[in-house]
């Protein structure tokens, strides 16, 4: 499970720990223990994330419970204050957004074609033909 949190991201794997422990990976020193202030962050350079802890479960779920109780933004991209990781995170954004049906904010289908589904007053979407209010 990949986590992107405003300040830090991680990746949270069941993969050589304990039963009751989960894996926490990250690409950045500092990142596990902005969350996990107490972790006993490893540093290792032969797999594909350097830092690592093994964290119990339980406080996993606490830790992110927390961090979901506490949104206060309106826009998670402009929220990130890292240059680097809101970069970062904007390329995940990017990568994310060709896989929707038809592109953000563009009312147009991935082929070019209006999406006319979101168009009010459009027969075939928004409001039904002829039940709009009409301004006098």
């Amino acid at each position: 499970m990949w986590i992107m949190l405003y300040d830090c991201f991680f990746s949270i794997v069941s993969k050589d720990c304990a039963p009751d422990e989960l894996m926490v990976r990250a690409r950045r020193p500092g990142d596990i223990q902005k969350v996990w202030k107490n972790a006993k962050v490893t540093k290792y350079d032969k797999s594909d994330y350097m830092f690592r802890a093994a964290i119990k479960r339980i406080d996993i779920i606490a830790a992110l419970s927390t961090e979901v109780m506490d949104i206060e933004y309106n826009n998670f991209k402009n929220e990130v204050k890292d240059k680097p990781l809101h970069d970062a995170y904007l390329s995940v954004w990017t990568a994310m957004a060709r896989l929707q049906p038809a592109p953000p904010y563009s009312g147009y289908d991935r082929k070019g074609r209006r999406n006319v589904a979101n168009i009010p007053g459009h027969a075939r979407g928004g409001h039904p033909v002829g039940k709009r209010s009409k301004k006098s």
